[in-house]
């Protein structure tokens, strides 16, 4: 589904310039849920940025179901760290947002809306406005803004990393259903090693800019996952290994 083929991407600045990526290669499954983790600074964000074509890579290319990205697609949704809703419209009226930009009709989308609000038990919501709504409500609705559209691919950049830390395990469990049931080929950049093992198919390690994949590390838990007692072990050795991983000079 995602094909990045020897990326690497430098920034020019005041100051001089930045080499962020360096000859990425990683290539995303249909249906893949992929975590990118390293540490601040790693390229993380700026690779999901530039597989949704919001940045160009100064060399390599991206490719989405074999058109390469050079611009930002339609079958692509993103889903940023803030849930950026209007607030002046409502719960559906933020969801359906994406289906009036796109000049479609939006009864064609209400049904869909329903069902995905109900998804994320916001059922009973769509009437409020989001300062009526918790934090996490809010990124709820954000992430049903982002799959309206029946996207083929959702990039997602730390969006449950201001939320407390009860409330930010609760949306990578509900995250992790609505993969489950959606099949959308999902990356996700965390700094949270527990939230990677969650969610993820596969979690990339990258290393300090200039960014590169150090590792790959499959997830072979099974699902659904959560940080139960019964899955504590699981969900500890792996996160145990990344931690590893994350703390190698190397990695520095």
């Amino acid at each position: 589904m995602i094909e990045v083929s020897d990326v690497s991407q430098v920034f020019s600045t005041g100051s001089g310039t930045v080499h962020a990526l360096s000859h990425i290669d990683l290539d995303v499954h249909e249906g893949e849920f992929v975590a990118l983790v390293g540490r601040s600074g790693c390229g993380k964000s700026t690779l999901l940025r530039t597989v949704a074509g919001l940045n160009h890579a100064t060399e390599g290319t991206v490719t989405i179901a074999g058109t390469p990205v050079t611009r930002p697609r339609r079958d692509v949704s993103f889903m940023f760290q803030k849930s950026a809703l209007l607030p002046w419209r409502s719960v559906l009226g933020n969801v359906l947002f994406p289906i009036q930009l796109r000049g479609l009709r939006r009864r064609d989308y209400l049904e869909r809306a329903h069902d995905l609000l109900e998804l994320v038990g916001l059922a009973g919501f769509e009437k409020r406005r989001p300062n009526e709504l918790s934090g996490g409500m809010q990124q709820r609705v954000s992430l049903v803004r982002s799959l309206i559209t029946e996207p083929e691919v959702l990039l997602m950049d730390e969006p449950f990393s201001a939320l407390d830390a009860l409330t930010r395990t609760e949306l990578s469990e509900e995250l992790q259903r609505v993969h489950m049931e959606t099949g959308t080929t999902v990356v996700f950049v965390t700094h949270s090693v527990e939230e990677a093992v969650l969610l993820a198919d596969r979690v990339v390690v990258l290393s300090p800019r200039p960014g590169r994949i150090h590792t790959v590390l499959p997830i072979d838990a099974p699902r659904p996952r959560s940080l139960s007692a019964e899955q504590a072990d699981e969900i500890g050795r792996y996160s145990g290994i990344l931690h590893d991983l994350l703390m190698r000079k190397e990695l520095e």
